[in-house]
């Protein structure tokens, strides 16, 4: 099922139930256990609550345009003859049929699932984040705050096309984060807090951190935690934790992402995580701390992609393009294919990601190397040419067949050929802008420090890849930054 909709039949299956009407093979794509809000096409879900009982508005619901309804009560003879091109599927717990179905639509869907639970602040830090990962993905998150055992799977069944979820789960007593947990299973799990919410019927702040750990038992093999370190419970338990992947935030202790530089306003605030700068348009500490665990869910998701491409790059590099396939990039990186199929379309674009990845380790040192010297008179240029040759030399980690392969690709592969081409292209412009604004003005100077540079490239490959025993390298990188010197002065 490319579409991931769930066909009646497969309903009835998950669900232990029985077909009462209808035709089994037909797609549900949404699913509503409200009349008031229900739309054409719906499934209806009949739930017994408290006060209200959803059995009895059946009828309602396909006025409404409902296509079938999963039930738990007997359904009356006259309803069914009424509406013979409805489906009815009849089950023995209607809240526990839309959880297992949840489960299994969950289970159709190999990308990030993010829960956040915690004593307070889950709602905001749940949006926040979902925000965030909006930048990159097409989200699905809880609405308002619809974490409970309701609410989450009927968050779950409405997957479509995206491709992230972030999910709040909430908890009153133990076993319940364990039972929406395993429903969800998460990729990365987020606990914001553990404070005194729920102590009447938890008894400690200690019962209600082994509470909020259930989450943990859902998650996959390859997920991440990320946890307040900042809270006293939780800062704890990290440091003696052993057995998951575990990152941190905070403001005030040593944390994987640590804010400082904070400015805080009535109504906004700016921090520095990595030297990166980011800001709240909200006043207050805890939206401060809800922006940070945000800013680490979407770096962590970004690791995972450097993961990918380290991973797959060091493969194609030891095993040769054509006998690498995404499968074997995925478990060297750690991670499912569909979350390597997140980032990428095939192993072409890894491909490209790590030679991107890898020519910038390269290129971006050497221009550096350039860019950082004030003085270029004769000697120091010289000075320059020889470290720029050292840090290419030094930087250069290619096996020779892995080099031969992708510069025989640059003939074949357009995307390939056009990256060293702009490569070269931009190393060539940075480094006539430097010596002009030196005064060296020499005539045709792009296509001598293009040659420049090709001299310098060949030279390095001739260093790193031949090692001829006969051969003094050092005069040989003599001669030619000599030969740069004299052809751009």
């Amino acid at each position: 099922m490319n579409n991931k909709n769930i066909t009646v039949n497969k309903i009835v299956e998950i669900c232990n139930g029985k077909l009462l009407a209808g035709e089994k093979n037909i797609e549900i794509e949404t699913y509503s256990k409200d009349t008031r809000t229900l739309k054409k096409g719906d499934m209806y879900l009949g739930i017994k609550g408290e006060k209200i009982n959803g059995n009895n508005y059946i009828e309602q619901a396909f006025i409404n345009g409902a296509i079938g309804c999963i039930t738990d009560e007997n359904v009356n003879e006259e309803i069914i003859n009424k509406y013979k091109e409805k489906v009815i599927i009849k089950v023995e717990n209607t809240i526990k049929a839309i959880q297992e179905l949840a489960k299994y639509k969950r289970s159709l869907y190999d990308i990030p699932v993010i829960a956040v639970t915690g004593s307070v602040g889950k709602t905001s830090t749940k949006d926040i984040i979902a925000n965030v990962l909006g930048q990159k993905y097409k989200v699905l998150k809880t609405e308002g705050n619809m974490n409970n055992h309701i609410g989450l799977p009927m968050t779950l069944l409405k997957l479509k096309d995206h491709t992230a979820v972030v999910v709040e789960m909430g908890m009153n007593h133990f076993g319940e984060i364990s039972l929406l947990t395993n429903i969800a299973k998460p990729t990365g799990c987020v606990i914001t807090n553990i404070g005194t919410s729920h102590i009447g019927n938890l008894g400690s702040r200690e019962n209600i951190l082994k509470a909020k750990l259930e989450i943990l038992e859902g998650l996959d093999k390859n997920g991440f935690v990320l946890i307040n370190n900042d809270n006293d419970l939780l800062h704890e338990w990290a440091k003696k934790e052993k057995r998951y992947k575990i990152y941190t935030y905070g403001l005030e202790n040593n944390s994987t992402y640590m804010a400082k530089k904070i400015t805080t306003l009535e109504n906004s605030s700016e921090f520095e995580i990595n030297g990166i700068k980011g800001n709240v348009p909200i006043g207050g500490i805890h939206f401060l701390y809800n922006s940070v665990c945000a800013f680490a869910v979407g770096d962590i998701l970004n690791v995972e992609k450097e993961k990918i491409i380290k991973a797959g790059f060091d493969l194609i590099c030891e095993k040769g393009y054509y006998n690498t396939n995404t499968a074997e990039i995925a478990k060297k990186a750690g991670v499912s294919t569909g979350i390597v199929y997140q980032y990428f379309k095939d192993k072409h674009d890894i491909l490209i990601a790590g030679i991107q990845k890898y020519a910038s380790d390269i290129f971006y040192p050497m221009l550096n190397t350039v860019t950082t010297k004030v003085d270029l008179s004769p000697q120091n240029f010289r000075d320059v040419l020889k470290n720029m040759i050292n840090r290419f030399i030094e930087n250069h980690k290619l096996s020779q067949s892995a080099h031969q392969e992708i510069m025989a690709m640059t003939h074949s592969d357009e995307d390939i050929a056009h990256f060293f081409q702009e490569h070269e292209i931009y190393m060539t412009d940075t480094i006539v802008k430097l010596l002009q604004s030196h005064g060296i003005c020499s005539e045709n100077l792009p296509e001598k420090v293009h040659i420049s540079i090709n001299l310098i490239d060949d030279l390095c490959h001739e260093i790193v890849y031949h090692k001829h025993k006969c051969m003094n390298y050092d005069v040989m990188i003599d001669l030619v930054v000599d030969t740069i010197v004299g052809l751009i002065k």
